[in-house]
């Protein structure tokens, strides 16, 4: 027999050897099903009655429920729920369940899981044990403890124009004196759910540095209602040949602080931002020549900022 022909041979063999088995698919870990075995090889001997290959693998259902606070209702909607395992000989969990009913009825087999839920941005994780052989559902029950934040944003004593103001969300300062965005590019009155706890927003109006800080106190159950004034200055910006003259195209300007820090940079022949009250310097550059002018803005002030080239 030829050398390449048996060595064909005792793989083939090889791949059926008995007690063969396929890997576990996670369909079949979830709902507790043993992987699947090969056939056994003619004359094995089969497992003994009673062996652990033939016991039975224990299964429970869980119904997991949520509520804002310990003496709240339950809550009806927006929910994301997961579900990790532990498997054995790795270092992280395994995400085997999704969920975004309000109250999913998940089966598994017993033993020990992670479960986080979600509602917005106020979350909770926890361990859960599953025991089996239950009749009914085991429920599970997670407190949110949160709340809900609604910025409503005032220019002029007025609510700022649509889609002109966003802010951001930051936690309250952690040992080390800093704090973790947790959202940003918010809209003014949207609720946002949030775990309860003391917050730092940032409100921004218009696209400088007309800025308002504020810290929030969010309670658990309630919405907290926050509410921002900004003051800020119109100016839109020319450079001119002359004085009153047309707007040179392609300008490139640039908006800084009296000692040198930029403030904003833009190109166009009229730029219009929103600033902050004070004083800046204005520098402009066409044709390759560089232009500036001082300028003191006021609180509510529209101004028409010309550069004349001399």
């Amino acid at each position: 027999m030829r050398p390449g022909l048996v060595a064909a041979l005792m793989a083939l063999a090889l791949a059926v050897a008995p007690g063969a088995a396929r890997a576990q698919s996670a369909t079949d870990w979830l709902t507790g099903a043993p992987a699947a075995q090969e056939p056994a090889a003619p004359g094995a001997q089969a497992p003994a009655v009673g062996e652990a290959a033939e016991q039975p693998i224990e299964t429970a259902e869980v119904r997991m429920v949520a509520r804002l606070t310990a003496d709240g209702e339950q809550i009806s909607d927006g929910l994301v729920w997961r579900v990790f395992w532990h498997p054995p000989g790795d270092t992280r969990n395994a995400l085997i369940v999704t969920k975004k009913d309000a109250q999913p009825v998940v089966k598994l087999k017993a033993g020990d899981y992670v479960v986080n839920v979600s509602l917005g941005r106020a979350h909770i994780t926890r361990n859960i044990t599953v025991k089996g052989g239950l009749a009914e559902p085991a429920v599970e029950e997670f407190v949110l403890n949160a709340g809900g934040l609604r910025v409503k944003a005032l220019v002029g004593g007025i609510e700022a124009p649509s889609n002109s103001v966003s802010y951001a969300i930051y936690s309250d300062r952690d040992q080390t004196d800093n704090r973790k965005l947790v959202l940003s590019a918010v809209r003014p009155n949207v609720t946002i759910r949030l775990n309860a706890g003391i917050y730092h927003i940032v409100s921004t109006y218009g696209d400088c540095n007309a800025m308002v800080q504020s810290d929030v106190n969010v309670e658990a159950g309630k919405r907290t209602e926050a509410t921002v004034t900004h003051s800020a200055a119109k100016a839109t910006f020319k450079l001119v040949q002359r004085a009153g003259g047309e707007a040179l195209p392609d300008t490139q300007w640039t908006i800084q602080t009296p000692q040198g820090n930029e403030i904003k940079q833009s190109v166009g022949a009229l730029p219009t931002h929103i600033l902050a009250p004070g004083t800046y310097t204005v520098v402009a550059k066409s044709q390759g020549r560089q232009f500036q002018r001082d300028i003191t803005l006021s609180n509510g002030e529209t101004a028409q900022v010309e550069l004349v080239m001399n």
